[in-house]
């Protein structure tokens, strides 16, 4: 079983955690292998950490400051595919990051606005080609999303898609298999 779920892929840890996760993780995996008992050096292929999101004002979160922030009220006032939106757009991956709850306001814009598209939609474009532009647009959004979560840029993925939406917005009609394929792109984000 080890030779089959060894080394792992990719290990993402907290910040504040570090120390911890590296000695139980990584010490303990380089003392079992010296021993013999584990078929790898390397518990995991690939390590990151990601950022802590502080509170409003950029403070640490703390439940004796009582400023953290309940996702439940967020969820019931935007819904939860805005509150994915938000967190990975919020900045980089890897970086502290402080919350704001005004900017809520910015990915539950863009998912109405792509909820609103669907009224443009139509089978097959009126003219007897497709939009070339929308054509390459779409393309260069869909290797720029795929790039950008292999990389945990989340936050430059959502830009590109937005960056896209906007574009759609601009049409008098979309055809619908343009809409669903960046449906399919979106869904990991907000499904």
């Amino acid at each position: 079983k080890l030779n089959y779920w060894t080394p792992v892929d990719w290990y993402n840890g907290g910040m504040e955690h570090t120390t911890l996760h590296l000695l139980y993780s990584r010490f303990w995996h380089k003392f079992l292998f010296d021993l013999k008992l584990v078929p790898t050096s390397e518990p995991y292929m690939k390590r990151t950490s990601h950022g802590l999101i502080l509170a409003e004002g950029g403070v640490k979160m703390s439940k004796s400051k009582g400023n953290v922030i309940n996702p439940d009220g967020i969820v019931k006032n935007y819904g939860a595919d805005t509150l994915r939106i938000y967190e990975m757009f919020m900045g980089p991956f890897d970086q502290h990051v402080a919350w704001s709850t005004e900017s809520m306001i910015g990915p539950r814009r863009f998912l109405e606005k792509v909820w609103r598209l669907q009224e443009k939609l139509v089978e097959n474009s009126s003219s007897k080609t497709p939009n070339p532009k929308i054509q390459t647009s779409l393309h260069q959004t869909i290797k720029k999303v795929s790039e950008d979560i292999e990389a945990m840029k989340f936050n430059t993925a959502i830009s590109s898609m937005m960056m896209f939406v906007n574009l759609l917005d601009a049409e008098s009609e979309i055809e619908k298999k343009v809409f669903e394929t960046f449906l399919v792109l979106l869904a990991p984000f907000a499904p």
